[in-house]
């Protein structure tokens, strides 16, 4: 099968640019995923009668969770060597630059951001937000986890726009070639999960419309971690791995964080006590 059958992909990472100043399109997904994610949980709030006051704290709570659950997740997971070992690293850690070899510093954004991380920095970022507004823990996991699957497809949107998170190689009809990266047609991981997530949202928002007296009882939020991070778990299988210590593990990395998730996940949708907390 010839080249021409497949899909050449190199789109311009950026949407736009004005003078010095640029949008990328993996910022501009991120914005979308969290734009959408914020009025979906906000019609929820309105549907179950729970205060505005209560609801505008939520985005700066979950924007922060996110963005620092996932830069340190891919940090630590992913690139500990790289990070954990100097001073230059653990800087840019935090702050979205790299220190060029010849002296100085360029701004690159934060260009690694573990999808893992982030949903770890998310539940401890809405834990600090229940203590705050005192809502109850599971009314406020179960209607953010009924809103995820749309910021999921966002931001796997963004990573196809990046030409990251690549897959193997492949012979499909519908392989990409990344042109970015090499002339190889390959699986498009991220287009296979954001196709995933849409249906994972469609799926939710159409449960809580036939079930709303489960929301508050962790059941969706239980349901969203065993969604996502089974299917995170077996969509590995056509990716490449990430970094070159991942060869020598019997799982990737991503799979081996998607356990405890889907584990988490299942406990959640089957406890024994579901009264609304």
């Amino acid at each position: 099968m010839t080249h021409l059958l497949y899909i050449l992909w190199n789109p311009n990472l950026e949407f736009f640019h004005f003078g010095p100043f640029s949008v990328r399109w993996y910022g501009l997904c991120w914005l979308l995923g969290f734009a959408v994610a914020y009025l979906l949980v906000r019609r929820l709030y309105q549907e179950q009668s729970i205060k505005e006051e209560l609801f505008e704290p939520l985005f700066l709570y979950c924007f922060l969770g996110i963005l620092i659950g996932a830069r340190l997740g891919h940090c630590i997971f992913y690139e500990p060597d790289y990070f954990l070992t100097s001073s230059k690293g653990i800087i840019e850690m935090f702050l979205p630059i790299r220190f060029l070899a010849e002296g100085g510093w360029k701004f690159i954004g934060y260009e690694g951001l573990a999808s893992h991380g982030g949903t770890l920095g998310l539940m401890i970022a809405l834990w600090l937000y229940v203590r705050k507004t005192k809502l109850r823990l599971w009314t406020v996991l179960d209607n953010i986890a009924i809103a995820t699957g749309s910021m999921a497809c966002f931001i796997r949107l963004g990573n196809l726009m990046n030409s990251e998170i690549i897959g193997k190689v492949t012979d499909v009809p519908w392989a990409f070639i990344f042109e970015r990266v090499d002339t190889f047609p390959r699986h498009p991981g991220q287009l296979y999960e954001a196709i995933a997530y849409a249906i994972l949202f469609v799926l939710m928002w159409y449960l809580h419309k036939r079930m709303p007296q489960k929301i508050g009882t962790g059941w969706y939020f239980g349901f969203c971690l065993t969604y996502i991070f089974t299917f995170r778990f077996f969509i590995e299988y056509t990716k490449e791995i990430q970094e070159a210590f991942e060869a020598s593990l019997p799982l990737d990395m991503g799979q081996i964080l998607s356990i405890p998730f889907i584990i988490l996940g299942l406990v959640c949708m089957f406890r024994k006590k579901r009264e609304v907390l």
